[in-house]
């Protein structure tokens, strides 16, 4: 499997501001003042030696995630903003010419997961093929329902790609093309939300977004331990600090505290948090990073791999 992430932003999109510009801008150009004459000799690998903060962006864009299984299916969960460039992306193949067939899953229906379909152009061509799956049987209705004539110019079902839906039944599990399984798990989340597992070759790649882990809940967690653990690569909630949590209960959002726990708790290999506060900027996320790590670190795991979610970073698990 490849996966790809395309939307890592939580809530609403969250575009890069003149301010932030600057700041980053300027901390870049003060690490080239103290590295002294020569330090610019080489550029590329001047950037590649930036903290990862300055050297990349987390992204503004709302969630979307890409998957390719090992025979070339592509998979995509949820269509927030990113799904837009993630489309553009597919024009430029077999999408491009009316021969794209492509698998979505849907984790939820808030509208930073569904907002970018409008603008996702593949649905525009005809000859192009969608299966769309997810635990809503009227998930069609609601996408007709966000492109009402108040809201958006083209109805839904007027977009020219052939659409078939399927709503999934409670521990089902889905096997697509080649080798691949797929599943789902109940999160609580206002409104509900829903994480998959995908199965491939002995390897294990969860999303889980839109979650709520408390310290409340932790028996629950390991309730849940049969379907997350010994993940590969989890990717999961971590929309808030800890503070935040306790200030924004049943909002339906995790801390990056509880979140390592679970990770820890299921035996995870590799965490990435996602999801991000629209308010941070990616100094800030670039602290709670860091502070994930040392809370794995003080709870005696030091195998736990955690990373920061960035638009277009990649994971390859075969």
């Amino acid at each position: 499997m490849i996966i790809q992430l395309y939307g890592t932003r939580g809530s609403i999109p969250a575009p890069l501001r003149t301010p932030e510009y600057k700041q980053k801008l300027s901390q870049v150009l003060e690490m080239v003042r103290d590295a002294g004459p020569g330090v610019l000799s080489d550029i590329q690998k001047f950037i590649s030696d930036l903290p990862p903060y300055l050297s990349r962006l987390a992204g503004g864009n709302t969630t979307c995630v890409s998957v390719i299984s090992s025979s070339g299916q592509r998979i995509i969960v949820d269509a927030g903003t990113g799904v837009r460039v993630l489309g553009d992306e597919l024009m430029q193949e077999s999408s491009g010419k009316g021969e794209g067939n492509i698998t979505f899953f849907f984790t939820h229906t808030h509208w930073d997961h569904i907002q970018g379909i409008p603008f996702f152009k593949p649905l525009y061509i005809p000859g192009n093929k969608f299966h769309f799956y997810s635990p809503y049987p009227d998930l069609e209705e609601r996408f007709e329902k966000q492109q009402n004539p108040e809201y958006f110019p083209l109805p839904f079902s007027k977009l020219a790609s052939t659409k078939l839906f399927t709503c999934l039944k409670p521990g089902e599990t889905l096997d697509l093309e080649g080798n691949c399984k797929v599943d789902f798990y109940p999160l609580k989340h206002p409104g509900g939300s829903f994480a998959y597992r995908f199965v491939e070759n002995g390897k294990i790649f969860i999303f889980a977004t839109d979650a709520e882990f408390t310290g409340e809940d932790f028996a629950s967690v390991s309730e849940m331990k049969p379907f997350f653990e010994n993940a590969d690569l989890l990717v999961l909630d971590s929309q808030y600090t800890l503070d935040e949590s306790f200030q924004k209960f049943d909002w339906g959002h995790t801390s990056y505290t509880m979140a390592v726990n679970c990770a820890v708790a299921w035996n995870v290999k590799t965490l990435v948090l996602t999801h991000h506060e629209p308010a941070y900027e990616d100094d800030v996320l670039d602290i709670i990073l860091q502070e994930a790590k040392a809370h794995a670190d003080a709870l005696g795991n030091h195998t736990l791999k955690i990373e920061l979610a960035f638009e277009g970073s990649q994971y390859k698990l075969s």
